[in-house]
């Protein structure tokens, strides 16, 4: 059996939080997290690749600001007894 050659990713920054991708010889995608090494994700290079554009285009949850407080310890706004 072959040894697998894992790489990881270009987007892991982080020593702690790497992901890591190898091929098999059938052409499977393997993915681990270098936190939990022994747990391994397959999938196929299309669904990669759908699963890499959309993350690309991914803007995430919008988050609504809080208001701000107005009080004693506040840096605007009017102080409230």
């Amino acid at each position: 059996m072959r040894e697998l050659h894992w790489q990881k990713s270009t987007y892991s920054q982080e020593a702690s939080a790497c992901v890591h991708l190898a091929a098999t010889p059938t052409g499977t995608i393997l993915l681990h997290e270098s936190d939990e090494p022994e747990t391994i994700l397959t999938t196929g290079p299309r669904q990669l690749a759908d699963l890499i554009s959309a993350l690309r285009h991914w803007r995430g949850p919008t988050i609504k600001q809080p208001e701000r407080l107005s009080g004693p310890h506040s840096t605007t706004g009017t102080q409230t007894p």
